[in-house]
């Protein structure tokens, strides 16, 4: 079968249902609205008459796995995730919509393009009457968007019983896959100080001040990648009253795995520059690098390949952002990511993609389904 006149003949088909996942908004801490879209996807995957199961969750929205059986027992592991961003509502301040060669709309990109190609792959496969070499296995994840804490257990597990992972998040906007991304750790760091009267404040020792001041020190450590972005801070409850602690939560970002402790060294050693206050450093998650590996580069190469018959330029890049592929391929297996459609905007409401990549992707995707 010619996968690409099939998925050219089902443009319409694609978009609508595209379409419906995006109006389904899914923002990670809305377990309903999370659950509304998943059992969706879920059940218009069961039509095609794929097995699925659910992993229930108390407090985010439940995880899902999808299964389409090979003609071996060896798996490919993909890796979707529903939640966005966006919250309940974006969708009338940030329509759907298609302007000339691009759609527009929150999660649109990132990443409800990637489950709409699994779907349609799996379709065209259905279709065809031809069967994977491998079980296809795709893990559905609904807390990607805030670091996988609850699901890195489950992709790590399944990962291990893969002979290769491929992660839909978008490609790069050259449309490069995601060889090499950064990690992430996400920090707290507390200053306490002692409390006073307003109009004293000689007495007292201010915690955000001192809390400045350590903030000041963070350019030391932001060498050879590794940054920091202070995203928010806290600290007071009265104008009139010293404060007594103060926070910041940092996103910090690293190239390589062994910089974590050299991240938390760093805060561990830091000195109070006030008399009388005191410094403390939480890790309140992390996220590993997908740091080169020689097994993931040797599936990207045969990804290339498949690619170049079907007339797709498949290109090697990295990314500063994280996603859950960093987990497969920190346990050694070989992982790919960045398959999903190329376009723009994460996580602005400039989010697009491009028709014709998704298209396209769609078609390397059940190409590789294939034939890996």
């Amino acid at each position: 079968m010619n996968f690409s006149e099939y998925f050219k003949k089902r443009e319409k088909e694609i978009i609508n249902f595209l379409k419906e996942l995006v109006f389904l908004e899914s923002p990670t801490h809305d377990k309903n609205a999370v659950d509304k879209c998943s059992n969706f996807y879920f059940e218009e995957l069961k039509k095609l008459g794929i097995k699925t199961s659910k992993i229930t969750q108390k407090e985010i929205g439940d995880f899902g796995f999808a299964e389409l059986p090979g003609k071996s027992n060896e798996k490919i592991l993909v890796l979707l995730h529903i939640d966005t961003v966006w919250k309940i509502g974006k969708i009338k301040e940030m329509p759907f919509k298609i302007e000339g060669e691009k759609i527009f709309g929150p999660g649109v990109l990132d990443m409800k393009a990637g489950a709409v190609m699994v779907y349609f792959a799996f379709k065209a496969i259905k279709d065809s009457g031809l069967k994977p070499k491998k079980t296809i296995s795709v893990f559905c994840n609904s807390e990607e968007e805030t670091g996988s804490h609850h699901s890195e257990k489950f992709i790590i597990d399944s990962a291990k019983k893969s002979k290769y992972v491929l992660c839909l998040e978008p490609a790069l906007p050259d449309g490069s896959l995601k060889m090499q991304r950064k990690g992430r750790m996400v920090g707290k760091l507390i200053t306490f100080g002692k409390s006073a009267h307003g109009s004293s404040p000689h007495k007292g020792v201010n915690a955000i001040i001192e809390l400045s001041h350590q903030l000041l020190k963070l350019k030391k450590v932001q060498k050879g990648g590794i940054t920091i972005n202070v995203g928010l801070i806290r600290g007071g409850e009265k104008v009139n009253v010293v404060p007594d602690s103060a926070e910041a939560i940092l996103d910090i970002r690293f190239w390589k795995t062994k910089d974590k402790e050299k991240i938390i060294d760093f805060f561990n050693y830091l000195k109070p520059k006030m008399e009388g206050a005191k410094l403390k450093f939480q890790v309140l998650s992390f996220r590993p690098p997908m740091e080169k590996t020689r097994v993931s580069f040797n599936l990207f190469r045969r990804i290339k390949r498949i690619g170049k018959k079907l007339g797709i330029e498949i290109k090697a890049g990295k990314s500063g952002g994280g996603s859950d592929a960093s987990f497969a391929s920190n346990i050694g297996i070989p992982t790919v990511d960045g398959l999903g459609p190329v376009g723009n905007g994460i996580h602005s409401e400039n989010e697009h993609l491009y028709i014709a990549s998704l298209l396209e992707r769609t078609t390397l995707l059940t190409e590789l389904f294939l034939k890996l």
